[in-house]
């Protein structure tokens, strides 16, 4: 059995990749910072689904628990780093501990997390790696200029690492949602939620399935010639 290493796994996107991919029969480690009931009603449900609790402010202990994980469950097959932050706020305003923070959670720990998990996909000679950006990143949008930033860093970092590790047989992909129907979306209401359906060729939001599944896919044999790219799945809010 395969297993996957799910960043920011107890809600949301994770959440769903990880119901998808455990039903799909590959073990899950979930990684977040509190396991929600919805979680752990997933890991009553499969016994190959665990998980870790962990903060990625705490960038110093990245190494020791990427160290714990293969230690108990081997090396992984694949990372998909979904853990982040978001960060709604005009940048001349920003206290620069928040944007610290950002930076911090959106870039350094993925960064470093792929660091430490690439060795053991090295060693395997496969694996498959997924950075979860969002459209953010390329489009822009009005007070997320540092979430912005931090996404746009992400897509770089794929085009690169693929470059890296692709003699390994290693694939390295971002996949950049549009809004979706998350908790980091939950204060779109009223007009402005109105708007940005309006801008989709579907008229609607992109949803977590429609994102897991893509996932789904990028681990998948069949994209094993798929590397250092993005895979927008907005709805068409950008097309």
């Amino acid at each position: 059995m395969k297993s996957v290493i799910i960043t920011g796994a107890a809600k949301g996107l994770g959440l769903e990749t990880s119901r998808l991919l455990a039903s799909s029969g590959y073990e899950i480690i979930g990684i977040s910072r509190a396991e929600t009931p919805e979680y752990q009603e997933l890991k009553n449900k499969f016994s190959h689904v665990h998980f870790y609790q962990f903060d990625f402010e705490n960038t110093k202990d990245i190494a020791s628990l990427v160290k714990r994980i293969t230690k108990t469950h081997g090396r992984p097959y694949s990372l998909i780093n979904n853990a982040a932050i978001g960060g709604d706020g005009v940048l001349s305003t920003m206290h620069e501990t928040d944007i610290s923070h950002l930076i911090r959670i959106n870039i350094e720990a993925p960064i470093l997390i792929t660091k430490y998990v690439s060795r053991a996909m090295l060693l395997n000679q496969e694996g498959r790696i997924i950075n979860v950006g969002s459209i953010i990143g390329s489009t822009g949008f009005n007070g997320l200029s540092v979430y912005a930033a931090t996404k746009a860093a992400l897509g770089g970092f794929t085009k690169s690492l693929a470059r890296e590790l692709g003699k390994a047989k290693i694939t390295v992909n971002t996949l950049a949602p549009g809004y979706m129907e998350t908790s980091m979306t939950g204060s779109l209401i009223g007009e402005k939620l109105d708007k940005i359906k309006r801008r989709s060729c579907l008229g609607r939001l992109a949803n977590v399935s429609d994102a897991a599944n893509a996932i789904l896919f990028l681990l998948s044999e069949n994209a094993s010639g798929i590397t250092g790219t993005t895979f927008t799945i907005d709805a068409g809010s950008t097309a």
